[in-house]
């Protein structure tokens, strides 16, 4: 049964009926999966800060007990949802987008997301690459991440078709099983003999929101470790000044990892509007044409989730990057 959500009318309007409570049985497909994320795919248009919310205080039930925000269902758990009532507000329904196919079979989908594209709404975006897939793939039963890629970062990104082949790959993930690199143009010329980088990091908000990271001592207990491994494949120069094309592989997948272990050592990534040289994009931006940042996800390797077989993805640069690159 989906959700019946009543919407506050004018004044002038007939008053609406109360909202009743819904109870949901909880179906094979949804086995494994936490709480919020299959209320937030039941509950379409409504807040996400509503749902955590309604969660936070105990209004929705698991098997009529008390469940939080990571609790994991099971087949036939029957999930208790409070009355919802909202605003009346024009909604703002992501536009069916498809994006260039990497891969695709019955378990997952691979693509290649542009710069500037989130992988998902919140924070101030309305929507991203999930909400317009789901939106061009009104047949699909099932499409989720199996990961997260930055907004301002390209490259290839990775969906599961079916609930076993997410939990499969996110496994994968977790236990670094996965082989993820990236290609990253960096101010300035690297070291060659800085191979490793093993620097702990902390996730910050400041008073207005904004979320920052930044390299934190080995004693503070909420900085959590982070293993990037670095290779320089080319030297050049662009605006007279000199620049390195790495690759970049992540043993742990962090929050903007790469983007601060880079600039931690004085080689800020190319564009970066956050942990960047922001005179030097701006220079990049007006003299060279390039806006946006230099980092790629280029190639990503990992297991199948139904057979095991090993399957090699690769991403080409984008053109304005290998423009950039093959600059005079």
């Amino acid at each position: 049964m989906e959700p019946r959500i009543i919407r506050a009318k004018s004044p002038a309007a007939a008053p609406a009926a109360a909202p009743a409570v819904q109870v949901w049985p909880v179906d094979a497909e949804a086995d494994g999966q936490r709480l919020d994320n299959w209320l937030l795919r039941r509950l379409k248009g409504v807040p996400k800060s509503l749902v955590y919310r309604v969660i936070r205080s105990g209004e929705v039930r698991v098997n009529q007990g008390r469940a939080r925000a990571d609790t994991r269902l099971a087949a036939g758990d029957r999930v208790r949802v409070p009355p919802l009532r909202l605003a009346e507000r024009a909604p703002s329904a992501a536009p069916p987008r498809e994006f260039a196919v990497l891969l695709e079979d019955d378990q997952l989908l691979a693509v290649d997301k542009p710069a500037g594209t989130a992988v998902h709404g919140g924070s101030g975006v309305s929507f991203g690459v999930i909400e317009q897939l789901r939106r061009a793939r009104p047949e699909a039963r099932f499409l989720e991440l199996v990961h997260r890629l930055d907004k301002e970062t390209s490259g290839i990104l990775l969906l599961a078709k079916k609930r076993s082949a997410l939990l499969a790959l996110q496994a994968q993930f977790r236990q670094r099983e996965t082989t993820k690199v990236y290609a990253a143009l960096v101010a300035g010329d690297w070291p060659a003999r800085l191979k490793v980088i093993d620097l702990p990091l902390l996730r910050t908000t400041d008073t207005a929101g904004e979320r920052h990271v930044r390299v934190s001592a080995q004693e503070v207990d909420a900085a959590r470790r982070s293993i990037t491994l670095v290779r320089v494949v080319r030297r050049i120069r662009l605006l007279g000044l000199p620049f390195s094309l790495l690759d970049v592989t992540i043993k742990t997948g962090r929050t903007h990892q790469i983007r601060v272990h880079l600039a931690h050592h004085g080689h800020p990534i190319a564009g970066d509007p956050k942990y960047g040289d922001f005179a030097l994009n701006r220079r990049l931006a007006r003299e060279a044409g390039f806006g946006r940042m230099f980092l790629h996800a280029r190639a990503l390797a990992l297991a199948h989730p139904a057979d095991g077989r090993r399957i090699e993805l690769e991403s080409a640069l984008p053109a304005e990057c290998q423009a950039l690159l093959d600059a005079p």
